[in-house]
């Protein structure tokens, strides 16, 4: 978990705190199961680790969509379709 911590905290760009962060969201739901194993209530910490889960993708989606719309248009670049042609050798 500290190394996700660390992540969001120095990142070095967005994309890698948003990937960090969105670590922490999956080991928090695998907690939350474990959890709900310790107490003997799955079927309930299940369903919270669930709704945790895709609530935690669903925002890492939009935030993803967030930056990549506001990101500055010189960065992007298109992209080469085909195969790339080989230097004639001498």
């Amino acid at each position: 978990m500290l190394p996700a911590l660390y992540r969001v905290a120095v990142g070095p760009t967005s994309y890698d705190r948003l990937v960090a962060v969105n670590v922490i969201g999956t080991k928090t739901a695998v907690l939350l199961v474990v959890i709900g194993t310790l107490f003997d209530r799955l079927d309930m910490f299940v369903d919270f680790a669930l709704a945790y889960a895709l609530l935690n993708f669903v925002g890492s989606l939009a935030v993803a969509r967030y930056l990549n719309r506001t990101r500055p248009q010189a960065a992007k670049r298109p992209r080469r379709r085909g195969p790339r042609k080989k230097a004639a050798k001498a």
